[in-house]
């Protein structure tokens, strides 16, 4: 296998957003503006953002999710009413709460005409207007991601009308687009992505850079492809780095928004049906009773029994034939990709686990009955059990060449993108299907990022009947933290000649370039630490917007600095220090440290003087002082200390996918 060497942690969208409170809606951040402000939620395992925007004690719910208990929380907290809720289409891959929030608010629904609702509400067409308070909001008609699109651009009436932000639904995501491909052929999405270039040339390109834009969803979402994790971003932003907004030419742009859409989840089109009819009203509390065991619930024919339990405890004995899904991940998301819309479910696992899963598949609009495992144990019916497999026994069988099969059920990106060796990839939607070219009588190793999809792997295999079926522990980050080899296929020359290349980790801190640091700057200022480490007396003549001053040895001493929400950005004169600096501090944290490339002389150069055609400056250390400062380096009295306010959000445990 080669050179042993190792990748860094696999950074996957799916691990990187569970954690114990994952299930939970969580407060992003609230965004204050002349005369109101937008408080943002997010639901990581839906990868579902949401909002509330509250002025003069009004309020307007955008996107709620169908669990609406944290907007009528923070309703109380801020002392006001919702006055409205705000679709920004019909949802397809969560059940929205605009029936749930109407009933107890009493207010209208506002939503495309082009939705045909069949629920009361207010239709909204191109031009329409709405007032919260101090807000005004202005409805854009945005086909493309579906036909009753819409985004809409808020303004401030304060001190004049100003566009401040706008929510832009599943129209334009941070990085990304909505996906065209969500109509269940009534459309074509190559006639839909016509209309989503239109949407961009003909209507948000002409929305001022400095407008922050609110998306439906982040990385991870299934609704479009290559979403960024940042919450927010601007026009401006995304004029300049959105990958689909690059495109001038309608047919490549067409082309770009279909290349590697990831498969569609076949309970989408049954939410999307569901939020367009309008909801049921759902009783939240938990179901009363649970079922008796009964030895036909091993039968698949009869019902899909998902065990929702961790992954070692399905392993030391679960119903046969189950599938694992576990609660610590996409719980809602893999059960409406696994599991047939109509098919009789039934949950497995403890009393407050089944509590907890039935209050979740409500999001997705799935029903099931209940049965504790501990009953089915008492009742002495049958288990199976799995011997997971360590990293170092799979490393030592594949040296020694007897190997059992080894199966990565990951997306086709991420099994290209790196693998633990020569695998086989068999998505896990596609499982069932693919598995027939393998003997089901010899033994297989399911792997994944975390063991999460490759524990639900084993009771796919197992109905398919294959006997000597793992996973391996951990799954291919712990393989990784062990020190073992990885491996990532690189076209050559010839287009048909792929070559294994062994993955070797260097750690080294980034690097910035003056242009994305100024942008940083004007387009997302508080969401980085920026700490200057020139003297104190240099740091007072000029320095740039944000940045505070800190002596090179606290810097390098203060703990305060390793934790943080965003990056820590390094800036010296000309960024030697800068990055000696943010190489030592690179291997102290997690946090994501970074250096100002060729320091503030290539900033003066790069990012202001070149555009002005202006003459570079004579920096201080250099005896003399310019004779103008530009608008973006802004001098201010020296800071008695760092200023380091943000506090770090709390580490969430990853459960991965």
């Amino acid at each position: 296998m080669g050179t042993q060497s190792f990748a860094g942690d696999i950074k996957d969208s799916e691990s990187a957003s569970h954690s114990d409170a994952a299930a939970d809606y969580d407060i992003v951040d609230t965004y204050a503006y002349p005369g109101f402000k937008i408080i943002q939620f997010n639901l990581a395992v839906l990868s579902h953002y949401s909002y509330m925007l509250i002025s003069e004690k009004h309020a307007l719910v955008v996107d709620p999710g169908r669990d609406i208990f944290k907007y009528l929380e923070i309703t109380q907290k801020e002392n006001s009413k919702i006055k409205g809720i705000l679709l920004t289409h019909s949802h397809a891959d969560f059940v929205a709460g605009h029936m749930e929030l109407a009933k107890i608010a009493g207010c209208p629904v506002f939503i495309s005409t082009r939705a045909d609702a069949g629920y009361p509400h207010t239709p909204l067409k191109e031009g329409s207007t709405f007032t919260v308070g101090n807000a005004v909001l202005e409805v854009l008609e945005t086909p493309g991601h579906t036909l009753d699109s819409t985004t809409s651009i808020v303004y401030s009436t304060r001190d004049g009308k100003k566009a401040e932000a706008v929510f832009t639904g599943d129209t334009l995501f941070v990085g990304s687009i909505g996906r065209p491909d969500l109509m269940g052929g009534t459309i074509s999405a190559a006639t839909l992505a016509s209309m989503a270039f239109d949407t961009w040339q003909q209507k948000l390109s002409k929305i001022d850079d400095h407008v922050a834009i609110y998306p439906a969803h982040g990385a991870g979402s299934l609704c479009g492809a290559h979403l960024s994790d940042d919450p927010f971003s601007t026009i401006g932003r995304e004029r300049q780095t959105n990958h689909y907004l690059k495109y001038s030419s309608r047919s490549e742009f067409i082309a770009a928004v279909l290349e590697g859409l990831p498969e569609a989840p076949q309970y989408f089109k049954h939410n999307a049906a569901l939020n367009k009819k309008g909801p049921e009203l759902i009783n939240w509390q938990p179901p009363a009773g649970t079922i008796t065991p009964d030895i036909k619930l091993t039968k698949p024919a009869n019902t899909c029994v998902v065990d929702i339990r961790d992954a070692d405890l399905y392993a030391k004995g679960h119903i046969p034939n189950s599938i694992n899904i576990a609660l610590r991940g996409r719980f809602e998301t893999w059960v409406g990709i696994m599991v047939p819309w109509d098919s009789p479910l039934v949950l497995t696992g403890s009393r407050e686990e089944l509590d907890e899963a039935s209050y979740r598949l409500n999001r997705v609009g799935y029903k099931a009955r209940a049965m504790l495992f501990d009953a089915w144990v008492s009742a002495s019916l049958p288990l199976k059990t799995v011997d997971l497999m360590e990293p170092a026994a799979l490393y030592d069988a594949m040296k020694a060449g007897n190997a059992p099969i080894i199966v990565d059920v990951r997306l086709p990106t991420e099994w290209m993108g790196l693998r633990i060796g020569q695998v086989i990839n068999m998505p896990l939607n596609h499982l069932a299907q693919l598995s027939s070219k393998l003997d089901p009588s010899e033994p297989v190793v399911a792997v994944c990022n975390s063991a999460y999809r490759s524990s639900l792997a084993l009771g796919i295999l197992e109905r398919e009947g294959f006997a000597k079926v793992t996973s391996l522990k951990g799954g291919s980050q712990a393989w990784i933290d062990a020190g073992y080899p990885v491996f990532s296929y690189e076209t050559g020359k010839n287009p048909a000649v792929t070559e294994a290349i062994v993955k070797k980790e260097i750690k080294l801190p980034g690097r910035i370039s003056p242009d994305e640091l100024k942008s940083l700057i004007m387009d997302l200022p508080g969401t980085f630490d920026l700490v200057d480490i020139r003297p104190a007396s240099f740091f007072s003549d000029f320095h740039l917007p944000q940045s505070v001053n800190a002596d090179l040895a606290d810097l390098l001493s203060n703990p305060a600095y390793l934790v943080g929400t965003g990056p820590l950005i390094i800036v010296d004169r000309d960024g030697t220090l800068s990055m000696m600096a943010a190489g030592m501090l690179f291997q102290k944290t997690k946090r994501e440290i970074k250096a100002l490339r060729g320091g503030l002389e290539a900033y003066w150069s790069e990012s202001y003087f070149h555009e002005m055609g202006l003459e570079k400056p004579v920096f201080p250390e250099q005896k003399t002082a310019p004779a103008a400062l530009p608008p973006v380096m802004t001098p201010t009295p020296q800071p008695a200390a760092p200023v380091m306010q943000t506090p770090e959000k709390p580490k969430k445990k990853s459960a991965g996918c």
